[in-house]
């Protein structure tokens, strides 16, 4: 099960600490991602960060500096684009989604075009969470932390707002601005799964935990709680995979973090919607929360 030389690496620790906050940031923004229905905006700040990682690397700089700045710039960018109806915020989203493909592709190949061992492409797209440096780590927990205080201190306006806008906003809830922090928030979480697993595939750190708990639980906090629980388990187990596989064969190469994290988290959304897990569910109507797959 653990291959020689897993609990003494340095590179292995790194990789499950980073991996462990993110996974952590991605699950709570990721709840009420799917909540909002704002995947699509997700998966938008993706691309969005893959441009800002990529530029990054062109000038000589930390992807993830690249990765946080893009997202928050494009978080901006939809919201002052968007408007507060669904259609108009898609249609900024969409919008923004198009500039930053453009922009990515751009900077990907100048990336390559200056050197062809730079491995830019690789580590922007599909990430590289072994070779993550141990100074990255604290970087890392503030920006998770940030994201974390700042859905903590909009929880309740940010729930009532994801549950019914209208509602929200005949109660007094700035909902454009709880919308405005939340999709600010959401932009670091996305940030961070890029780092660890690629932009390109951060989606499914953001998305597939938060699902697969929306499935066996409709309370909001519980949801959370599990989304964490699959999350870091999805991104531990596919640390020690990805680490196992190096042994697997004569080739010695190992195969990608983000084949194991994505795959063991699309496991895990089958998996929540066995009848097994039919009795975890809450349905009770006050911490009721729509279902995932209705969104």
């Amino acid at each position: 099960m653990f291959e020689p030389g897993f609990f003494s690496s340095q590179p292995v620790h790194v990789a499950l600490i980073v991996g462990g906050i993110t996974a952590v940031v991605s699950a709570v923004a990721g709840v009420f991602t799917v909540l909002r229905g704002q995947s699509f905006a997700g998966h938008s700040l993706a691309d969005v960060s893959t441009a800002g990682g990529s530029g990054a690397v062109l000038l000589g700089m930390s992807p993830l500096t690249g990765f946080i700045s893009g997202g928050l710039i494009g978080a901006a960018a939809m919201d002052l684009f968007g408007i507060q109806r669904v259609r108009g915020r898609d249609l900024a989203t969409g919008i923004v989604l198009g500039a930053s493909i453009g922009l990515a592709a751009l900077f990907l190949f100048l990336d390559t075009s200056a050197g062809a061992e730079t491995g830019a492409t690789q580590q922007i797209l599909f990430g590289s969470i072994f070779t993550i440096d141990s100074s990255t780590v604290p970087i890392v927990a503030i920006f998770g932390s940030a994201s974390l205080a700042v859905m903590a201190a909009i929880y309740r306006p940010l729930l009532l707002s994801s549950m019914s806008s209208d509602v929200a906003a005949a109660r007094g809830v700035p909902v454009r601005l709880v919308g405005l922090l939340f999709i600010l928030a959401l932009a670091l979480a996305v940030g961070l799964s890029a780092l660890s697993i690629g932009a390109i595939l951060s989606t499914a750190l953001l998305i597939g935990p938060a699902a697969a708990a929306l499935r066996v639980t409709r309370r909001v906090g519980l949801s959370i709680a599990v989304a964490c629980v699959i999350g870091v388990g999805a991104t531990w187990l596919g640390v020690l995979l990805a680490y196992d596989s190096y042994y697997w064969g004569s080739s010695r190469r190992g195969l990608p973090v983000s084949f194991f994290i994505v795959g063991v988290t699309f496991l895990a959304y089958v998996a929540s919607g066995l009848p097994v897990f039919h009795a975890l569910v809450d349905r009770r109507p006050d911490t009721a929360a729509p279902d995932a797959g209705e969104r």
